[in-house]
């Protein structure tokens, strides 16, 4: 992780220990750095699981096993390497990722399929075999690690730790969430790309923690962008331990499923905000709110546009009131859209209505708005019902540095 802290950083909150679940941390020595960079977390037999993965096609060996695995939906253990993404790496990278489900599963006495594995950093080097089992087996012999400890661990370019919780009262039991995320930059929608991972003690049958969690990433992960890249790798994935001893979930019908899925989405959009934050040379936090299109989809596509833009990002770098460059975003999306229903503000100011510059437009409120370090951007189409809110960062000389200089 980087020395240098993001300036919209958050402190890492107080996280509950989730029964069922035991974090640990070790060092395999991926990359010349001083720190731990792999992390193994333990679950309890019938642990169900559920993930959202990537759609980059040039994806990983991991994410191509672990679209796989979750459709048994359980499982016994987590492992994510830092320093080494093990994508585009042919067979070998994928007997790599084999190797290791065996190390694990054979300690634990589970199913291969049933140990996850993810990995990030640079593609298109294989994950050395040799680092990979050294450093599970200092793992497996660890003792239990703080969640901000395995946050850390699975960090690369990321400036600061990232976790999130919430409770919810379910079918008379109170649940808990601990989560714990990576990304700052190849950050962009389909899903998000990080690597995410939320646990619960709740009960939960698995295809009903898919449905939660693919709810909530349409929401949440997929409604950031940091730099419009859709990384090889990333995935969200979450863990229920059934600890809490509620009656099981399985669907919106069971007792207690709503307060479930609100608390996921809770963790999910508190995690994707955390991406944002930390994205890579950002100063400001971005909060685009679409309304008026023609749909929602419609909506949040309109968003990314504005979002995905680097004259728009540029723009609030420099704190320029510029609003026509979110006119051109708005006009570029391929979404219905009409130039003269059109309004934009900022910080709640309005620049232009309905296809004009408003004449007694007052620029200085919009300017103190842009010196701040949370912006916000607002645009009505003027067409329908569909709303989205997306979120993202400034474009600064920072993010140059930083992808520059990544390999060294």
């Amino acid at each position: 992780m980087s020395t240098t802290i993001s300036p919209l950083a958050v402190p890492f909150p107080a996280l509950p220990q989730i029964a069922g679940v035991t974090p640990r941390i070790a060092r395999a020595g991926y990359k010349d750095w001083g720190r731990c960079d792999l992390t193994y977390v333990e679950l309890d037999p019938g642990t169900a699981v559920a993930g959202v993965f990537t759609k980059n096609v040039c994806c990983s060996s991991e994410v191509e096993l672990g679209r796989e695995q979750v459709k048994a939906g359980r499982a016994r253990a987590l492992i994510v390497n830092a320093g080494n993404s093990n994508a585009f790496t042919g067979y070998r990278g994928r007997e790599a990722v084999e190797a290791i489900m065996a190390q694990v599963a054979g300690h634990l006495g589970c199913p291969p399929g049933e140990v996850f594995v993810s990995s990030t950093g640079v593609i298109g080097v294989p994950l050395p075999k040799d680092k990979a089992y050294a450093g599970v087996a200092a793992a497996l012999a660890a003792a239990p690690c703080s969640w901000e400890e395995a946050a850390r661990t699975i960090g690369t370019t990321d400036t600061f730790a990232k976790g999130a919780g919430a409770t919810a009262i379910v079918d008379g039991k109170r649940v808990s969430f601990a989560a714990i995320i990576k990304g700052s930059g190849m950050i962009a929608p389909d899903m998000a790309t990080m690597l995410g991972y939320v646990f619960t003690d709740a009960a939960v049958e698995p295809a009903f923690l898919q449905q939660c969690l693919a709810a909530a990433n349409r929401e949440t992960f997929s409604c950031i962008t940091v730099d419009s890249d859709t990384s090889t790798s990333d995935t969200v994935l979450a863990f229920a331990t059934g600890r809490a001893g509620n009656a099981p979930l399985a669907s919106f019908d069971s007792p207690g499923a709503d307060a479930f899925a609100a608390a996921l989405a809770d963790v999910c959009r508190q995690l994707a905000h955390l991406v944002v934050r930390d994205g890579e040379g950002a100063q400001k936090f971005i909060a685009i709110t679409v309304t008026g299109a023609a749909g929602d989809d419609s909506a949040r596509r309109v968003g990314l546009a504005i979002a995905n833009s680097p004259l728009v990002k540029t723009a609030i770098a420099g704190e320029d009131a510029n609003w026509g460059r979110v006119v051109m975003a708005v006009g570029k999306a391929g979404e219905p859209a009409d130039r003269d229903r059109l309004s934009i503000g900022f910080g709640g100011t309005w620049a232009a209505r309905e296809g004009q510059p408003l004449p007694d437009y007052d620029e200085a409120p919009v300017a103190a708005h842009l010196k701040g370090r949370e912006v916000t951007i607002e645009v009505d189409l003027g067409l329908g019902q569909g709303r989205a809110t997306v979120w993202t960062c400034d474009l600064t000389h920072g993010y140059i540095s930083i992808n520059a200089d990544y390999r060294s």
